[in-house]
């Protein structure tokens, strides 16, 4: 009879255990997965056209185009800085390696990082637009945009588009 008992519970941890060793697998899982933050973006060469507007009308991309991303702490530190290479088609795909949370939700990418145009390789057009306020630096958003792979998944944040303009637009093509 005491046999009999002890097989039975025996059997009823063992059916307790099961999935929570399970979930620890899945846990260990998770822990092995890569998760990068990128940012993605396009810089354009405005028209003189459409200056002093955030118009894009007739813009061309800009290749080879500088573009920093900083992202500050909840204490307002800067706490990741670096500076992309736009491709020949002028998008921007910026891995942000290095970049840490402090404080899960003040330091997350959404509200502590900002993207804003550096360098034109461009001299016809190499001054600074404010198209979507690329002064300042333009926020990053969250379009639902994933990578999945089985060790890898980025959540990627758009930027902008940003852009650069002629050094010779005047205030009269407004």
């Amino acid at each position: 009879m005491a046999i009999r008992n002890f097989s039975i519970l025996s059997l009823l941890l063992l059916i307790v255990a099961f999935p929570y060793t399970k979930a620890c697998e899945n846990v260990t899982h998770a822990i092995e997965k890569k998760i990068e933050v990128v940012v993605e973006a396009i810089v354009y060469c405005q028209s003189c056209e459409h200056f002093g507007t955030w118009s894009l009308t007739g813009a061309k991309p800009i290749p080879s185009a500088k573009v920093s991303v900083t992202c500050k702490n909840h204490k307002g530190q800067v706490s990741f800085y670096k500076v992309y290479e736009t491709d020949k088609s002028g998008y921007l795909y910026a891995p942000l390696q290095g970049f840490k949370l402090q404080h899960y939700i003040l330091d997350h990418p959404l509200h502590s990082c900002y993207v804003k145009p550096v360098w034109s390789p461009l001299e016809s057009c190499s001054f600074l637009s404010n198209v979507n306020y690329g002064l300042n630096g333009a926020k990053l958003r969250f379009e639902d945009k994933i990578l999945r792979g089985s060790k890898y998944e980025a959540v990627i944040y758009a930027a902008g588009p940003l852009a650069f303009r002629p050094s010779d637009c005047t205030q009269t093509h407004t």
